[in-house]
């Protein structure tokens, strides 16, 4: 059972070495630190899984520290070499996308440091464990939510947009599968286009949906696959005057989507539980340092939280998916 704690925002963590110093008392502890290595904590995601990763990694007497690689591959390269001439016990990383990984996990391998990873996965290399959700299912169950939707709505033939995450990551590549099946098998299969984040901002998926707006005049539903950049896509539509007549799914989940979901204005998300996720990683993580053998692969179930079971739900993503960050 995860303990329920209040939870504060993550610190991120200065990118050199001496800045290993800025983390918990459990620094002065023997057991030594680990790291989780993050592509952004300014999305809630990632801010959700590190604390996770933190409250088992503080219960154990390890201390603790999260360093933002900005989602840059040449930040994250530094944070790695960084952390590795610290000499930490254990690396939870969550790459900025699989083709980046397999740098990271050479560094470690040569350091003799593990690495457990935390979504997203890699391409290649050496890690104790991998601990991410599965990606289709997710998104499988978000577009049958929004494809049974647009059918009541007699909208079943209009078209569909994608924002979709990096495309580059596994993750990404298996979400937009995952829903593209969900929409056909529901009888859902025009096509607005799929745009890629790079920011991962709500303001680029605002200009995204603008775009889309004008270039589908028939669009009749959008599928953005992940969280604070949903908003950007609601703000759009209501901009246009659309509200209603595009309906939204998301993956992912923020508090402000409690709202959107009791009122009906985002009709499904598909909530990975990034808490729990941090939670798993770092127990693997620390199974391992203790000399045990975690299983290689742990999967971390998708919630799929509609306009209809959203109270229902609720309990469990105020802690699994929120961190307990809202009462």
């Amino acid at each position: 059972m995860i303990n329920r704690r209040t939870v504060t925002q993550a610190v991120t963590v200065a990118l050199t070495a001496a800045a290993f110093g800025m983390t918990s008392p459990a620094m002065a502890q023997d057991k030594g630190e680990l790291v989780y290595m993050t592509p952004g904590l300014d999305l809630a995601f990632w801010r959700y899984v590190s604390e996770g990763v933190k409250s088992v990694a503080e219960e154990n007497g390890f201390g603790f520290a999260a360093l933002d690689s900005t989602n840059d591959p040449q930040t994250q390269l530094q944070n790695a070499q960084d952390a590795i001439a610290r000499g930490v016990a254990g690396i939870v990383l969550s790459p900025t996308d699989s083709s980046t990984a397999p740098a990271v996990l050479q560094l470690a391998q040569d350091a003799g440091i593990p690495v457990v990873i935390a979504d997203i996965g890699t391409d290649s290399g050496e890690f104790v464990s991998v601990i991410g959700s599965n990606n289709y299912e997710g998104a499988n169950g978000v577009g049958e939510a929004l494809a049974a939707a647009m059918v009541d709505a007699g909208k079943a033939d209009a078209t569909v947009g994608i924002v979709g995450i990096s495309q580059a990551r596994l993750n990404g590549q298996a979400r937009t599968k995952g829903f593209k099946d969900a929409m056909t098998a529901g009888g859902v299969t025009g096509e607005a286009g799929l745009q890629q984040m790079q920011a991962y901002t709500a303001e680029e998926t605002f200009k995204f949906t603008q775009d889309m707006i004008t270039s589908n005049p028939d669009m009749a539903g959008m599928f953005v696959q992940t969280d604070g950049p949903t908003l950007g896509a609601l703000r759009a539509i209501k901009a246009a005057r659309m509200d209603g007549d595009v309906l939204v799914a998301a993956f992912d989940g923020i508090p402000e989507f409690v709202p959107l979901l009791q009122s009906g204005e985002l009709v499904v998300s598909g909530m990975q539980q990034p808490y729990l996720m941090g939670v798993r990683s770092a127990e693997a993580m620390v199974e391992h340092l203790e000399g045990g053998t975690p299983e290689k692969e742990i999967t971390v179930p998708i919630l799929i939280v509609t306009s209809e079971n959203i109270e229902e739900m609720l309990p469990t993503i105020k802690e699994t998916v929120f961190a307990n960050e809202i009462e």
